[in-house]
């Protein structure tokens, strides 16, 4: 008997080799990045399915965070980069040298490992993105600022003290201010480097329970080294080697029954 994930009011893993253009946010085609004469990554292809989490997995080194920059171009700020092959959002090829950079970073925003709010209150911290694009209007603004501290599980906080500079926040509060920032100017992808790295386990609940959110609105790309973490918060989990993409699958057959060796010795902790 074949097992039927519907008949149980399950919905069953999607074919990500075969995801259709309406339902993929992000598609990575024969992918290769050098530093100099040194290449990074190999050959990397896959489609990322819009309005779910995808986690990169792997261990130090491997790669993982070099593909995440490539999908907004932040590789581009490393010295002697060169990057072949396309990642496609909306049927553009960010790497089309038509493509604006900064227009791209509005639709594909980042969220880095350490929180890194700016030195200006929360209120200015939050609608940064929207004062840069010219938005003066103060209903507007204000607007932006509530609802992405509400998104980003921060308004009940700060609500009384937005014009308090966000280095008075605590970590796990500075980086749900980053985040409530990057949603400000409403991309359509967010990419999170090892966004709880620095943060303490309550904090780290915190974030989690906000990606599991924030994935009703956008599509969510996060590089973690927490295995337990992708496990929990993501919905397909891509496992890295030495620039190499070994396996991309749903995540429970990933940590269930993973088909390459290298994925199993590196979920049972073997190695990384």
């Amino acid at each position: 008997m074949i097992f039927d994930p519907a008949a149980f009011g399950l919905t069953p893993p999607l074919d990500l080799v075969n995801l259709p253009p309406e339902k993929t946010a992000l598609s990575i085609e024969n992918l290769d990045l050098y530093y100099g004469e040194t290449q990074a990554l190999f050959n990397i292809n896959m489609r990322i399915p819009k309005g779910q989490v995808t986690s990169f997995i792997g261990p130090s080194g491997c790669g993982k965070s070099t593909l995440l920059r490539c999908i907004n171009r932040m590789n581009d700020l490393v010295e002697h980069t060169r990057v072949t092959g396309r990642v496609m959002l909306n049927d553009t090829n960010v790497y089309d040298k038509h493509i604006d950079v900064a227009d791209l970073r509005r639709q594909v925003g980042m969220v880095f490992q350490r929180p890194n709010p700016f030195p200006k209150s929360i209120y200015e911290n939050v609608i940064y993105g929207l004062r840069l694009q010219g938005v003066k209007d103060a209903r507007t603004l204000n607007d932006a600022a509530e609802s992405s501290l509400r998104a980003a599980a921060l308004w009940d906080e700060v609500k009384d003290r937005l014009n308090e500079s966000a280095f008075g926040l605590s970590g796990g509060q500075q980086q749900r201010l980053v985040i409530a920032r990057a949603i400000a100017i409403e991309p359509e992808v967010l990419l999170l480097d090892e966004p709880t790295s620095a943060l303490d386990p309550i904090s780290t609940l915190t974030i989690e329970e906000l990606i599991n959110a924030l994935k009703t609105k956008y599509t969510v790309v996060i590089v973690t080294h927490n295995m337990q973490q992708a496990a929990r918060v993501s919905d397909q989990t891509a496992f890295i080697h030495m620039g190499e993409l070994v396996e991309y699958k749903d995540t429970d057959t990933i940590f269930t029954t993973p088909s390459d060796k290298r994925t199993e010795d590196y979920i049972t902790g073997r190695y990384g």
